[in-house]
């Protein structure tokens, strides 16, 4: 049984890295749609996000969420 219901911290992280990618990847597409160069920046944040959702995601699982690392 786990101690808590709260999210554990590295799975709230990669849900709020997940929402930024989401919302990088939506300010790409009408920068673009209105012929602006500056999606090309908000194309960079989408990836660097969608690579820290990714990370978190992988540690929440095979660290149990710990912020400190390893458990013995």
């Amino acid at each position: 049984m786990p101690p808590s219901s709260q999210p554990r911290p590295a799975r709230r992280l990669a849900l709020y890295a997940l929402a930024v990618c989401l919302l990088a990847v939506a300010a790409a597409v009408v920068s673009f749609a209105q012929g602006s160069w500056l999606g090309i920046i908000w194309v960079l944040l989408a990836g660097l996000a969608s690579n820290m959702t990714w990370y978190y995601a992988r540690r929440g699982r095979t660290h149990g969420g710990s912020a400190g690392g390893h458990q013995a």
